[in-house]
């Protein structure tokens, strides 16, 4: 089945926020910025503001009725609107409700501020050198004794990575439209990936209960986690301005503003030891993971969890011990992005393997398959976890023979050997992906069917439409079940209206979750179904059975429309409400110990590159991934996230380069000065495949795997093929320890220390 909503999109008949129709007096909303990182507010003059024709009202931290809070852990260190301080260059103070967005935009420059400006932390390094607050508190994970193993090591390395941060770049920025109705109420239309947690903060921004609140999407233009929590405060802001003023109100933000107000992905600094043998076996690591967090807590805790959840890769490490640190900073408050931190703690362990790789002069490879996670041996986690079905070796293995890979790396070492100004890069990298929400009480969803008595059904569920197709993987389990063609089942708009207490539609659990969920309702409307049918035909209910052709009683065969008709004849209920909650995992952060994931999510990319040592530009030559999806609900859909995933990832270490500067200003704030990949950026071959035979061990919906976070991961093989062909300036004898982003600035620093070290000259 493709994409339910393709020919809306292809047309452009696909309503997002910004399409809806205007009620009659619509107003705008624009926020006003603080221009200071961190600084007390002397004075806030607001009154040229209010004079402009067509500002209806200006909205500061006094006019919010209830809690001037928005923190989705509720820190109580996000207020909506700055009331003495501010932490961080684009933090909103005011905002304006005005008839017309422009005379809002223009409005807003004539505020008159006054700043007392106070030191401002605005990274890693200055945050751990004086002695900045956390945001959250530091996680140890930790098994056998790491000292000792390191003491006793054959051979040990110590070094340091930066990751950098991404900014999500989401096609249809933050917006938000709020319209208000009788007695207290308020319905919001809101890009966001956690509708329910959008509902309970514009009620406690409001002061009102969420039952007179109700929280709508019926899709988004992407989110990537940008839309998890940082959706709210535009939410929150059109709810007010409706609320005071009594006209429906939106806010959507100019994409300057979108980048300088909303969070990233986390960057890191990764401080790490490794001890190993000669044979290029890991016998300990001991890493620190330190994170830029931002002003606020937003989702950096949990993101900081699972950078160190996944700092050990697909390998087993016998004494082992990992460290996070959520730094806080005089930036944006970084936020949930793709992966989770998951990414940058596979980057962190696959630079263990290069440090060991180089050392050893071992082809990477080797070193990865020497310390794959077992299975019944080497097989416990950091975090005390049993990995009951570790295929890491089976799939790079696969791979490698797939696409030539040893072959490839002797013709491409040969070729670099002559060639004075381009050399070539190959790198096989695995993912090991831990799913379900660490947070345990989020594993868990809702759903509500209904079938009409002419025979079309309606679904609807706590999953929110981000482009990934989880709306229409949910059809499809309707269709199957009842055996229905495409144009009898409807999936409606996501609302608190219908599914309350909803999970965010995140960590790839999307459609695991809201599948069983979905599944469990249908499932109780076709169990009636079934039992009124056997007790009519006097049938066994096992000889009843859902088909394209209608429903086989025995030997009779009934349309589907008819059966329905009857059953609705016999006062019998065609709906249902579903829910389901992930059976299994449990974590206790205290003791760094437990089974937070459901099950692990597999793959493997080899990525081949060409760099040109005089400028560093680069692109890449050809990709090959096989991944892991279970039995895929939708092979197509699946693919086509794979390669968005890859391509995501890609950028994020290649191209993608956040700069601040002294001030705290984010100098890359637009598409002219922030660089996605554009389609030239796409490997020149890209081979996408799933692995075939390999259902879920877990009874998830229909053995099928999460396929939205994971494949992100198969970028870092892109970042290990370019420091594969920077090695080869030293004849690969040495690490170039190349961090992230590895933009042409950043190769060639990296190509000229490695040349400094060796005492090559340089290329030409």
């Amino acid at each position: 089945m493709k994409h339910e909503s393709a020919l809306l999109h292809v047309t452009g008949r696909a309503l997002y926020i910004d399409d809806l129709p205007e009620p009659k007096g619509l107003l705008h909303v624009v926020p006003g910025l603080s221009e200071k990182a961190h600084a007390r507010l002397v004075s806030v003059d607001l009154s040229a503001i209010r004079a402009v024709p067509g500002v209806v009202r200006v909205l500061t931290a006094t006019d919010i009725p209830g809690e001037n809070q928005t923190s989705p852990v509720h820190a109580n260190d996000e207020p909506l609107l700055a009331v003495d301080l501010v932490q961080h260059v684009g933090q909103p103070i005011f905002a304006i409700v005005a008839t017309e967005r422009a005379i809002a935009r223009r409005a807003v420059k004539l505020a008159r501020i006054v700043y007392e400006e106070r030191p401002a932390i605005l990274d890693i390094q200055s945050a751990k050198a004086n002695g900045s607050a956390v945001v959250w508190r530091p996680l140890i994970m930790e098994r056998g004794a790491v000292e000792p193993a390191l003491r006793e090591a054959p051979r040990t390395i110590r070094g340091s990575l930066t990751i950098g941060g991404q900014e999500h770049f989401y096609l249809e920025g933050q917006v938000a439209l709020a319209q208000p109705g009788e007695a207290g109420e308020m319905r919001v239309w809101s890009s966001t990936q956690h509708p329910s947690e959008t509902q309970h903060l514009v009620a406690s921004v409001l002061g009102r209960p969420h039952h007179l609140v109700t929280t709508e999407i019926r899709r988004m233009g992407g989110g990537f986690g940008g839309k998890e929590s940082q959706a709210n405060g535009c939410a929150c802001l059109a709810a007010l301005a409706a609320d005071i003023t009594g006209q429906a109100a939106k806010m959507r933000l100019d994409r300057d503003d979108d980048m300088v107000i909303t969070g990233k992905r986390h960057d890191f600094k990764v401080e790490y030891e490794v001890g190993f043998t000669d044979q290029g076996d890991i016998l300990a690591v001991d890493m620190e993971l330190a994170a830029r967090c931002g002003w606020s807590a937003d989702l950096s805790g949990p993101v900081t969890d699972r950078a160190l959840f996944h700092a050990d890769n697909a390998y087993f490490y016998p004494d082992v011990r990992f460290r996070s640190l959520a730094l806080k900073t005089n930036t944006q408050s970084n936020t949930a992005f793709r992966g989770f931190g998951g990414p940058q703690g596979i980057v962190a362990a696959e630079r263990v393997i290069e440090e060991i790789a180089f050392a050893t002069g071992l082809d990477p490879l080797d070193v990865r398959l020497r310390n794959v996670y077992g299975t019944g041996e080497r097989d416990v986690t950091p975090y005390h976890m049993v990995v009951e079905d570790s295929i890491s070796e089976l799939i790079m293995t696969q791979l490698a023979d797939q696409c030539a890979y040893r072959e490839r790396r002797e013709t491409l070492r040969a070729f670099n050997a002559t060639s004075r100004t381009l050399r070539k890069g190959i790198a096989l990298v695995p993912v090991k992906f831990g799913i379900s929400f660490t947070a345990t009480h989020y594993n868990q969803a809702g759903a509500l069917v209904h079938v009409y008595t002419d025979g079309s059904v309606q679904v609807n569920h706590g999953g929110t439409e981000m482009g990934q197709g989880l709306h229409t993987k949910m059809v499809q389990i309707v269709m199957r079940e009842f055996a229905l063609p495409a144009d009898k089942v409807r999936i409606t708009a996501t609302t608190t209206g219908k599914v309350p207490n909803t999970s965010a539609t995140a960590a790839s659990s999307g459609a695991d979750l809201n599948g069983m969920a979905v599944l469990d309702a249908v499932t109780q409307i076709k169990n009636r179904m079934i039992a009124f049918a056997s007790e009519k035909w006097q049938v066994p209910e096992d000889q009843i059975v859902f088909g394209p052709q209608g429903v086989l009683i025995g030997e009779e065969r009934v349309a589907f429309r008819d059966l329905v008709w009857q059953v609705y004849f016999a006062r019998i209920s065609l709906s249902a409400s579903g829910f389901y909650k992930t059976p299994k995992i449990s974590w206790d952060a205290t003791t760094g110990r437990g089974r937070p994931f459901y099950y692990f999510a597999y793959g493997a990319a080899c990525a081949e590159i060409t760099l040109d040592l005089l400028t560093g530009e680069n692109t890449i030559d050809r990709v090959d991934i096989l991944h892991d999806a279970g039995e895929s609900l939708n092979p197509e859909i699946d693919i086509g996230q794979i390669e968005g995933a890859f391509v995501q990832g890609a950028g994020w270490l290649t191209t993608e380069e956040l700069v601040w500067d002294g001030q705290g200003r984010l100098r890359t704030h637009a598409p002219s000065t922030y660089k996605i990949p554009a389609c030239s950026d796409r490997p020149r071959i890209f081979n996408v495949e799933l692995l075939k035979n390999a259902p879920n061990r877990e009874a998830t919906i229909y053995r099928s795997k999460a396929v939205g976070e994971p494949p992100l991961v198969h970028g870092v093989a892109v970042l290990h093929a370019l420091s594969d062909a920077i090695a080869s300036l030293d004849d690969y004898r040495s690490c170039p320890r190349l961090d992230a982003p590895a933009t042409p600035e950043t190769l060639l620093r990296t190509i000229m220390a490695l040349q400094a070290k060796s005492g090559h000259g340089g290329p030409i």
